[in-house]
């Protein structure tokens, strides 16, 4: 199956989307045009580290590994339990990489233990925090369960963080609707290296502050963590029955991003980040997944169209009074290996 990489986002989402239901679903893909918009285009060092990870889960044939690569055929084989260890070189993101493996783990009834090097908290990336706390809980209500141990925060531009992951069997996906409006409780965690305490307060107050004037209770966590360089990240999320939203953001020359804790407070359901990590799942699971956001993102519309091509699952955007709501009918019988 031919899969352009120029398409919608261009970027590393489409690539990595396509391995992972590739080695989900059995089907042999081709990626042509990989990252052709970028400004360094192909393949890069995470992106190895991913598909050389899956590949070696699955016994996958691969062509076209090697930085700067800008075609890649990847033909799966069955997934197989393992214990691995991956260093990416770099400050490659780690949360990334483990976006790539866990669902075709878990959704093939197997367990992986994997012990991995690199960024745990860099830009244009969920942080590590993110992704054990807001992925888990919403894959979870999934039938997909997995935890993430922080060993040693792993901060641009050296990296040499180092995770543990650890992927359970599922007995099933389901379907999951998160179409409520976020929980009255929210929980804050910020971890750092390199800045004093009351500096990281200080960056934080104004959040909370946000936070706090939108009607929220927070509970606060701060962190001071070893790392290779100096770095500070920030999550926030909620979760209630009918909704799991979360927000991050890293320390910029100014503190926080001022806007992450809006972005919490205005969104419906779930948050513009997990609403593209819900689409792999979605589109195996038994039964249609539903979930609102306030906005569409070009990795959501990616990851939709790549979904629906690989696994024939049918979705539906539709608008609402505070955003847009998603359905993704799954396709339970899409040769799951």
């Amino acid at each position: 199956l031919k899969i352009d990489g120029s398409r919608g986002e261009g970027g590393g989402q489409i690539l990595r989307t396509s391995v992972t239901l590739s080695c989900i679903t059995g089907t042999p893909v081709r990626i042509v045009n990989i990252r052709r918009g970028r400004k360094v285009p192909g393949l890069r060092a995470q992106h190895l580290a991913a598909i050389r990870l899956l590949a070696r889960v699955c016994g996958a044939r691969v062509e076209g590994l090697e930085i700067g690569s800008e075609v890649l055929e990847f033909e799966p084989g069955p997934v197989q339990s393992m214990d691995l260890s991956q260093d990416i070189g770099t400050a490659g993101s780690i949360p990334l990489v483990l976006q790539t493996l866990i669902v075709p783990v878990a959704a093939a009834s197997k367990r992986l233990k994997l012990d991995i090097m690199g960024g745990t908290d860099v830009s244009w990336s969920p942080t590590t925090d993110y992704t054990r706390y807001v992925l888990a809980a919403a894959y979870s209500r999934m039938g997909i369960n997995f935890s993430v141990d922080v060993k040693r925060r792993g901060y641009y531009p050296r990296g040499g963080g180092r995770i543990s992951l650890e992927v359970h069997p599922s007995r099933g996906v389901a379907a999951v609707s998160l179409t409520g409006r976020p929980g009255r409780i929210a929980n804050l965690f910020c971890t750092y290296c390199g800045y004093s305490r009351d500096a990281i307060s200080r960056s934080v107050q104004p959040l909370l502050d946000t936070l706090e004037r939108g009607g929220l209770q927070v509970n606060t966590l701060l962190s001071g963590e070893e790392a290779a360089d100096k770095g500070a990240a920030v999550m926030m999320y909620t979760q209630d029955p009918a909704s799991i939203t979360g927000s991050d953001g890293l320390m910029g020359r100014e503190g926080f991003p001022a806007g992450i804790s809006g972005r919490l407070l205005e969104s419906p359901g779930t948050d513009i980040n997990l609403s593209d990590m819900l689409v792999v799942p979605a589109s195996i699971a038994e039964g249609t997944t539903v979930y609102r956001i306030g906005s569409i993102s070009k990795h959501l519309e990616t990851n939709l169209y790549v979904a629906s091509k690989i696994t024939g699952c049918k979705y539906g955007v539709g608008r609402t009074y505070d955003g847009y709501e998603i359905r993704i009918s799954g396709r339970s019988d899409a040769g799951i290996q």
